[in-house]
């Protein structure tokens, strides 16, 4: 998986992709922060790396594959953080991801809970905001 190269913005808008979500989804680092998963899995969705996505989702609650869709994300906002730190055992990253799927536009809303399993984050599961 390349992704942009260069100096170029990475999708999860986090600044450079060499410096922001790259070293995850090269397998060159592993994220220090929920909201650092978070955004690297957005990425992964944004670049159709569906092992990324399937290798940082806790097994308990995993698929056992993962078929990804034609939607072109375009953009995501982080709303909501609750703990998710360095050093906490657990996390909730709220975000609003937006796509566009032929010309339809669409965003998704939701809250994820992230945990520590092994020292690492991974994702456990999500829970739709009300609106």
């Amino acid at each position: 998986m390349s992704g942009p190269s260069g100096t170029a913005a990475c999708p999860c808008g986090g600044g450079a992709y060499a410096a922001c979500c790259a070293p995850f989804l090269r397998r060159e680092a592993w994220p220090v922060t929920a909201e650092q998963l978070m955004r690297s899995r957005y990425t992964a969705f944004a670049l159709g790396d569906a092992e990324y996505l399937l290798r940082t989702w806790h097994p308990r609650t995993r698929p056992e594959r993962l078929e990804l869709d034609d939607r072109d994300w375009v953009g995501l906002e982080i709303t909501d953080r609750v703990d998710g730190a360095e050093h906490d055992m657990m996390g909730i990253v709220g975000f609003t991801a937006h796509w566009v799927a032929g010309r339809q536009p669409g965003s998704q809303t939701e809250r994820s809970a992230f945990v520590r399993r092994g020292g690492r984050w991974v994702y456990l599961a999500a829970t739709p905001d009300a609106e």
